[in-house]
């Protein structure tokens, strides 16, 4: 005759207790029907039930969310959720289909359940903390009904960087936020992740790259590619020069350049342009590069132009963008970085589109999204570990008809004063370095054609994305106003001009303006009358278009935001233009300054201005490093 079957709890477990002894646990279905139904079991002629044992008919429905615990590292929670109601669970839990939570015996949607693990097994994780950044990024690109469960919280990117105390093989010393973003890209690399370095402008970015790379170099067969706007190639080769000179560096650009990969492989790096990534990319394709750095990422922020097609054609191990400006215009932009950096790892374009709104919302998702291989410091952030001034040299390189066209003015001014040269008798190059269009009296109607105006653009423009004021220092009139007018027209900012023009009684009224402006503006100023007696601490940039013969004038120059009552960490900018009559000004300057540091003697002397003439007239950007 059957027996009654007792229901007995075990924790979070229902248990069955035959007549005879024996346990089971039932399925989700058969305790719905004893439960909820109210039917007896199989075999049986009574269910003996607690008393206390609620049962609820409306199914948990399973989901993953984020939080961060109190050491800050991720930690993955599965839950429940059922008509308000949210109930923490087990993997267990979703493999039986049922569970009992203080008292309530709940089923657990079995389709979520089937794609919470399935969605688990594919991360390699478990409900948790997680240390694995792979995991991490497994979870968090998640899709299908789970998705809207995981959350928004953003987490940082060294929440899984392991604790390291030893430092790079450059010859610099980095200072603690340039050490925790080396140690971070050297993890990123070493899980063969990408990754996006988005600090701000002035805080070192390219030191940090390099610091990654020469560690790497020798560990791995195949060289590293950085990309850069081909003005800035130069300025690669010599910092990486600087920094790690005993590393191999290849610039590809010019006509002479290589047409062989296995000349590439024979170096540690080779630098190329973004236009050359476009003519080359059959070429380039044909190494699988260690790591891709793009320089000033933010020139793929199209994801139909075909320089970012290009880019992303690359054979690579690791994918590593670098830019101070993530976001230019809309959200988009980000994702197609993110999208050389980690393919698929914000879905496909339409899928974000939708994801993602050009809203605060979708704003805020897309960071939750993309905080955990991006690396981004702000200048008020880490200013205990700066310098009260950061100095930046800004080399640029001529593209090839600029470089031509500086050498046929080169070779008249050599005809016409020959070894009668003076230093006033250079002004014509100095001249064409600051802008072709100041030879003659005509307007200039295409002021970013030239490669240095464009690379000043591009500085402006990414400190008023912060909203904050530069200072624009340079010796020629016409330059002043053009950069003023640019400014205004272009951009929408407040500009001003302060030279000779402007009456000495007027320059402060002026200044007190420009300090009013709430937000960005920019004060461009001739250092002979705004080098010396102002103070202009409202602006923390300061940018000197065109270098002075003067190291003195320049320092002066400089000093109008770098002094007393200057809040924020002042950032100098020296646009360079190289193998012109720039760049001997600049090892001119460098030379009197080691001078002075010496305390032996000062910095006007005029002993070595003939020797300086005669270099700036044989100083071609035309013939000197173009074939690689």
């Amino acid at each position: 005759m059957p027996r009654a079957v007792s229901i007995e709890l075990r924790g979070r477990v229902l248990v069955l207790v035959g007549h005879d002894g024996v346990e089971t646990v039932p399925g989700v279905d058969e305790a719905y029907r004893l439960l909820v139904e109210a039917l007896p079991a199989a075999g049986s002629h009574a269910v003996i039930r607690p008393p206390e044992l609620v049962a609820s008919r409306y199914p948990l429905v399973p989901g993953l969310v984020l939080d961060l615990n109190e050491n800050g590292t991720p930690v993955v929670q599965l839950v429940g959720r059922s008509r308000g109601r949210t109930e923490s669970l087990t993997t267990e839990d979703l493999r039986r289909g049922h569970v009992v939570v203080a008292g309530t015996w709940f089923p657990i949607e079995a389709a979520s359940s089937h794609e919470v693990l399935g969605l688990l097994e594919r991360a390699g994780a478990e409900p948790g903390p997680v240390c694995s950044l792979p995991a991490f990024l497994g979870i968090r690109k998640a899709g299908g009904p789970v998705e809207d469960m995981i959350g928004d919280r953003a987490v940082s990117p060294l929440a899984f960087l392991p604790p390291e105390n030893d430092a790079p093989n450059v010859s610099a010393t980095l200072y603690p936020y340039q050490l925790t973003g080396w140690r971070w890209l050297r993890f990123i690399r070493s899980e063969g992740l990408g990754g996006l370095l988005a600090d701000e402008m002035g805080l070192g970015k390219t030191l940090q790259v390099i610091s990654v790379i020469s560690d790497l170099v020798p560990d791995v067969s195949g060289p590293c590619l950085i990309v850069a706007p081909g003005s800035l190639l130069e300025n690669w080769r010599r910092e990486i020069a600087r920094f790690a000179p005993d590393l191999r560096v290849l610039k590809h650009h010019g006509p002479r350049r290589t047409g062989r990969p296995a000349d590439m492989r024979e170096f540690d790096v080779v630098v190329t342009s973004y236009d050359n990534v476009v003519r080359d990319n059959s070429l380039l394709s044909m190494i699988r590069w260690e790591m891709v750095v793009l320089d000033e990422a933010q020139f793929i922020r199209n994801p139909d132009a075909q320089r970012t097609k290009a880019v992303k054609h690359l054979p690579r191990r690791v994918g590593l963008a670098v830019t101070g400006t993530p976001i230019e215009n809309r959200l988009l932009d980000l994702w197609s970085i993110v999208d050389f950096v980690l393919p698929g790892q914000l879905d496909e374009r339409r899928e974000f589109e939708s994801r993602y709104p050009e809203d605060v919302l979708g704003a805020r998702l897309l960071e939750a999204s993309v905080s955990p291989f991006m690396l981004r410091r702000r200048v008020k952030e880490v200013a205990q570990d700066l310098p009260p001034r950061i100095d930046i040299p800004q080399v640029v390189e001529l593209s090839d008809e600029e470089a031509l066209e500086y050498d046929y003015v080169r070779k008249q001014i050599a005809e016409e004063y020959g070894a009668a040269a003076t230093l006033v008798s250079l002004t014509q190059l100095r001249r064409f370095c600051a802008h072709p269009s100041l030879l003659d009296d005509l307007p200039c109607s295409a002021m970013l054609s030239f490669s240095k105006f464009q690379r000043l653009d591009e500085i402006l423009r990414e400190i008023f994305i912060q909203g904050e004021k530069a200072l624009v220092f340079t010796s020629f009139t016409r330059m002043a106003d053009m950069v003023a007018m640019h400014v205004s027209k272009t951009v929408g900012c407040y500009s001003a001009v302060i030279d000779g023009r402007l009456p000495i009684d007027d320059r402060q009224p002026l200044i007190d303006t420009f300090s009013g402006v709430a937000g960005p503006a920019v004060l461009v100023l001739n250092p002979r009358a705004g080098g010396a007696g102002l103070n202009i601490t409202a602006a923390n940039h300061v940018i000197h278009y065109n270098p002075e013969w003067n190291p003195a004038l320049e320092d002066q120059a400089s000093a109008r935001a770098h002094r007393r009552g200057q809040e924020l960490p002042v950032t100098v900018h020296r646009l360079l233009v190289a193998d012109t009559v720039e760049d001997v000004i600049n090892e001119r300057l460098e030379r009197k300054r080691a001078i002075a540091s010496s305390a032996i003697v000062g910095v006007a002397g005029s002993d070595d201005d003939y020797a300086d003439i005669i270099s700036a007239l044989s100083r071609s950007p035309s013939r000197k490093g173009k074939s690689g």
